[in-house]
Parts: C-alpha cells; structure tokens; sequence
C-alpha cells in the first residue's frame, strides 16, 4: 500500500517515533484509489499458478505412498497388517479385504519386506534436507522463479523414470527418489523468497496461504486418484501421469512468470508501483553476505523453528501413520483407506485460505498488530487441533468418531498457515527464502523421527499404543504453540534491515536515550 511518508509496513517500528503499529491510517494516501484490484492481477496470477504448483509438488511426493501397496505383492512380501494384531475393534462391514489392489494383468510386482519399503518412502527427505537452506539463499540472490520451477520441472522429469527404477532395482529406486527430494527442496524456499518481492504487506497472508495450500489440495487429490489409477491402469501409469503434469505445469511457469514486479512484461503500471511502493527497500535481492550469526541468535527465528517443528509432528503422523491406524484398528479397507487418508487435507486446505483473507483484513482494519495476528492464528491452528487428536485416542473402535476428530484437527490447524509459517517475511523479508530453508529443516527432522516413535508405541497395534501416539502429538503441538507465543515477534529484526535503515533506527534510538 502506498504510503504518504514513503515508508512501508516493513519499516523498523524505531522508525516512526516509536509507533509499533503495523500500519496507521494516517500513513495511508488514499487506500481505495492506491490499491489496485486483486482480481486478474499479475500477483493473483502468481498465487494461483503456485498452487497448482504445489499441487504437483505434494502429488510427486505422495503418490509412491500409496503406488506402494501396488507395487509390492503382498502376499510374498508380508502379511495383511490387519491380521497382526489390533483385534480389540471387531471387523464390521466395511472391513478389509485383500491388500493388493486389482490390477490389469501384465503389471510387474516386487517382493520387498517392510525394510526395503520403509527405504524408499524415505529416501526423498535425504535430498530433501540438503538443498532447503542453499535453495532459499540462491533464490534469495538471484530471484525464486528459476529454483520453483526448476525445482518442480527436475522432480517431475525423474518421476517419469520410477517405473524403469524399479524394474532395476530398490537401490536404484532409493537413488532416484534421494535426488526427487533434491530437487523438490528448492520448490518452497523459493516460493518465500518471490513472495518478499511480490507481496503487499496488507496482502501476504491471503497470497501466501493460497500459493502455499496447494500442499494441502494436491495431497487431497493425491491419494484417492493414485489408488484409482493404481486399479484402472497399473502402478506405472501414476508416475508417468504426475510426472507428465508436473512437466506440462512447468512450461506455463517458465512462460507466465517474472521473478518481480519490476521485469514482468504483462504487468500494469498502477499494480507495479503498488508492489514495489508497498515493500519498500526490503523487496531486493540479500546479495552474497547473509548475517548468519544474528540469525542463528534471534529468538523469534527459534521461536519459528520450534514451533514448525511441534507442528509438524502431528503432520507427520497424518501423512505416514494415518493409513495403517484406520487399517489395523478401524479396519477399513483400501478404497476406503485412501479415502479417508485425504479427507483431512480438504479441510485444512479450505481453513488455510480463508485464515489468509481474515488475516489481512484485521490488518487492514487495524485491529491488530502482525505479532497479534500471527500468535492468534499460531495458537488457534496448534491448541485445538491437538485437543482434537486427544479426542481421537479416546475414540475406541467407532469408525465415525475418528474420522470426525481427525478431520477437524487438520481442518482447524490450517489457521496456523497464516500464523508461525508465513512469519518468516515478517521479521526478515530480505532473507525470508533463506530464513525458510533454516526452518524447513529443522521442520523436517520429525518426518524422519515421528514414524519411528510411532512404531514403537504402535507395535503391538492396540488402541492403547495408538492413544499415546495421539496424545504425545497433542502435547508436542501444545508446546509449540506456547513457545511462539512467548517468544514470537512480527516486527523486522535489526539484522534483517538494510544498512540505511540500521543507521536510521540506531540514530533515533539515541535520540529517544
């Protein structure tokens, strides 16, 4: 938004004798004539083309999952998980029939144990974790646009190539699902890093959580159409589809897509001063030095760390464990299965955008402060979903309840989208793609550690097993969301500033001593 002194909400509260609000309307020259339309904008544009984007990145991801239960014939490789214990809740109508699906003949299969299964489903978060923080500090150098779509277009390409990787073998299959997660890792720190160019700070919330919930739509469309597709074409079919997409996506991208305002040939001269008089001096480029020491001491950055990493324990347990708790306690079987596994991600996909637009709209009302309006949203999308999961380990055996809760603990946690995981361009917008691969990180380690927790309180798969995992990821989410709220910020730290701006907010903290 345009501002009649010249500065922009990312300005240093030292900057405005002290006042920390986000934004007053006594800054503001006109909101309604200043304020170009959202709709058919080239930064709406950008948001819609991310999702899809995602959309395909979180189908990339998942689809092996699922393809799994095809591609391994089961009944050489282990046994029904129903038939290994988890008998307290009796086997109702809709119990479980055979656990590889029906496929056309002719599909090859292979005898992995749960060993060699467990590896692969794995692999892609050992590149993964690699290539977070380089992504985000190379996008944040040279611009996102190249890393996202280069990122998504090298994970789609090797997706194409499963099927021949299987066919050679699992540590062939290993290698290439390593370098899957290599290239994918790039894809969300550069996303962060467009939006600090491309972003209003009065519109960031409702920007990011839509380019950013993409996640939670593809996951949803994901694993029923892998299961379908599974059933209807074979196993191979699934990555030549997702794969294919991901490489059609890709030419739009590269076509569509400019890394800021500034250098976007389609652009309209109003939106482009919008955007850049929003941001202000923070929309740059970081260059080559980044303040690594300030970072790794800045306690909201740790306060976003932890948080992340509580919450997505719980995200983890959804997306690894989900499956195999509603077949070896509920019993429902495959179809079903796959389901219900992605019926959570639809509600947290719809409370994800619609916790963006409430966001920014009490921003623009000047309700509250953006460390208000990211703790509320932290809290909201940590606490009560975790009082949801407790309610799913006390749910004993019925079907319905379970589904229930579940799906209203991912549903309401999509609030958090537009809290503890967009406040990263908060504090630093300069460095957000490289403050994202810090997080992203760190926020990766429970996806390695959760499934072998889970494993271990679960092996005897019995509903008492299965409570505390619930109940464990409950208290982890609570604490998370009591630590942002002690130590989290959404004001720009003094390392985040440009040089001028230190200067400035260090001459007039002299003046107010």
């Amino acid at each position: 938004m345009a501002l009649q002194n010249g500065y922009s909400i990312d300005t240093s509260p030292l900057d405005e004798s002290g006042d920390t609000t986000p934004l007053l309307k006594k800054e503001v020259l006109d909101v309604d004539d200043s304020v170009p339309p959202q709709c058919c904008s080239a930064r709406c544009n950008l948001a819609i083309l991310m999702f899809f984007g995602f959309s395909v990145v979180y189908g990339l991801r998942v689809n092996l999952s699922v393809a799994m239960v095809a591609m391994v014939n089961g009944t050489k490789s282990q046994p029904s998980l129903n038939s290994s214990g988890g008998h307290e809740c009796p086997v109702s109508s809709h119990g479980n029939g055979s656990q590889t699906p029906d496929q056309p003949d002719g599909i090859p299969q292979y005898s992995w144990d749960s060993l060699t299964q467990g590896l692969l489903l794995g692999a892609f978060f050992f590149g993964y974790l690699v290539t977070q923080i380089p992504g985000g500090y190379l996008a944040g150098h040279f611009g996102g646009s190249i890393f996202l779509g280069g990122g998504v277009l090298g994970t789609a390409a090797l997706t194409l190539l499963t099927p021949l990787a299987a066919q050679l073998g699992p540590y062939w299959l290993f290698g290439l699902r390593a370098l899957e997660g290599f290239g994918e890792g790039v894809t969300f720190p550069a996303m962060m890093a467009m939006w600090a160019r491309w972003a209003p700070p009065l519109e960031r919330s409702r920007l990011m959580t839509l380019s950013g919930s993409g996640a939670n739509f593809g996951a949803f469309v994901a694993l029923p159409l892998t299961g379908f597709i599974c059933h209807s074409l074979g196993w191979p079919a699934v990555f030549y589809m997702f794969g294919g997409a991901g490489c059609i996506w890709a030419v739009f991208w590269f076509i569509l897509v400019s890394d800021q305002p500034g250098t976007h040939p389609r652009i309209s001269t109003r939106e482009k001063d919008y955007i850049i008089n929003s941001i202000g001096k923070e929309g740059g480029g970081h260059g080559w030095s980044v303040p690594l020491l300030p970072m790794m001491l800045s306690v909201p950055l740790w306060a976003i760390i932890v948080s992340q990493m509580c919450a997505n324990w719980g995200n983890c347990i959804l997306l690894t464990s989900l499956p195999t708790y509603m077949d070896t306690v509920l019993h429902f079987n495959l179809r079903q299965n796959a389901f219900l596994s992605a019926l959570p991600y639809l509600g947290g996909w719809a409370f994800s955008v619609i916790s963006g637009v409430v966001a920014d709209s009490l921003l623009e009302k000047e309700l509250l402060s953006v460390t208000e309006v990211r703790k509320i949203f932290t809290i909201t999308g940590l606490l009560l979903p975790a009082a949801f999961l407790v309610a799913v380990g006390y749910s004993g055996c019925s079907g319905v309840l379970a589904v229930t809760f579940l799906t209203l603990s991912s549903t309401v946690g999509g609030t958090s989208a537009a809290g503890v995981f967009i406040n990263q361009i908060d504090i630093a917008p300069r460095y957000a793609g490289v403050l994202l691969g810090i997080t992203n990180t760190f926020g990766t380690i429970p996806g390695v550690v959760a499934p072998i927790v889970t494993g271990y309180l679960t092996k005897d798969q019995s509903l008492a097993g299965w409570r505390s995992v619930f109940c464990l990821s409950a208290g982890i989410s609570a604490v998370g969301a009591f630590i942002f709220t002690l130590f989290g910020s959404g004001e720009v730290q003094k390392w985040a500033l440009v040089e001028e701006d230190q200067e400035q907010a260090e001459t007039k903290r002299d003046r107010l001593i």
